[in-house]
């Protein structure tokens, strides 16, 4: 396996000129592919006139990113996955009879989706790690203000889930990744196919809340917040803003993950 990650790594000199949009991979297969994300500022959360509003989006609050970072184009997959069961570092998990290959992985914890974090930065000696909620959605809005990331109503065909009309919802289970389009920021599936895990921990509003983008690690850490919805939730559940959080032990269908990777700054 070493031998398929070693010399996909970026060197510090093609990190160093990475710039938004870029994309990268550290891998020869079966990893996530990294796309650049650009420093800069949103504002978290939803307005009160938001229909399908959650009292726990709220308050609205300014968060800027000092940095560029990378996030993952797609959910982890099971082709993902399954490199590191290969190298005898993360478990088998079920497909619940969805499939392999191209499916994101599902039936994972919290625990398991940070395992897999871990050993993809042993393998490749970078940083990489689960997205705090903040960087989710900040990468999931790609600048949007608007309910969905491609405006404010569901639409048809935008997305996997239990009333957004596409052919994947008479089959009632998990699309393969990158079955919709991305948003602008080129990620696929920031809203809808399985929520995905984040590293904060959960809380009832934002009061408090970090406005430098990083993960929020204090409070009910036994419950960590998931984003994004999923192929059985109702269309409200895919905004942008919609939060949600369950027990760090739980696996299920409808849960998987993402990952993001921390860069390295440019060389004065």
């Amino acid at each position: 396996m070493m031998k398929k990650v070693r010399p996909y790594v970026l060197a510090a000199e093609a990190e160093q000129t990475l710039k938004p949009s870029n994309s990268f991979k550290e891998c020869a297969k079966d990893c996530p592919e990294m796309v650049v994300l650009p420093a800069g500022r949103f504002i978290m959360g939803s307005p009160a006139s938001e229909p399908g509003r959650v009292e726990n989006e709220g308050p609205q609050h300014n968060v800027v990113f000092a940095k560029p970072f990378a996030v993952a184009r797609f959910d982890v997959t099971f082709d993902d996955w399954n490199a590191c069961v290969a190298y005898g570092d993360c478990l088998s998990v079920s497909d619940s009879g969805h499939g392999h290959g191209r499916q994101p992985v599902i039936k994972v914890t919290w625990d398991d989706a940070r395992h897999y974090a871990a050993w993809l930065s042993r393998m490749t000696g970078k940083p990489y790690r689960l997205l705090s909620e903040a960087e989710f959605e900040y990468a999931a809005r790609a600048g949007t203000t608007t309910a969905y990331y491609w405006g404010d109503q569901i639409g048809t065909g935008n997305a996997n889930c239990n009333g957004c009309g596409s052919q994947w919802e008479s089959k009632k289970q998990p699309a393969p990744i990158g079955s919709f389009a991305a948003n602008a920021f080129g990620l696929h599936d920031m809203a809808g196919n399985v929520w995905q895990w984040v590293e904060d921990c959960e809380h009832n509003d934002y009061n408090g809340a970090p406005t430098d983008g990083s993960a929020w690690i204090s409070g009910a850490c036994n419950s960590r917040v998931t984003r994004g919805g999923s192929w059985f939730v109702s269309p409200e559940d895919l905004r942008s803003a919609r939060r949600a959080w369950d027990s760090a032990t739980l696996a299920y269908d409808g849960l998987g993950f993402r990952v993001a990777r921390s860069l390295s700054p440019p060389s004065p």
